[in-house]
């Protein structure tokens, strides 16, 4: 699983350069850095609950 988010965490962060670099598509940038820190939250959550139960 941790796979998958920081698969998902470096293809946002690559979406966020593109949008930083290409002026006109700083709305990607946006996208971007939000759905880099929502997988980030995502992942400590989970990280959280299975050490929990385990």
């Amino acid at each position: 699983m941790w796979t998958v988010l920081w698969i998902l965490i470096v293809a946002w962060v690559v979406l966020a350069i593109v949008g930083i670099a290409i002026k006109g598509l700083l709305w990607l940038a946006v996208i971007g850095i939000v759905l880099a820190i929502g997988t980030i939250v995502f992942g400590l959550i989970r990280r959280s609950v299975g050490n929990k139960t385990a």
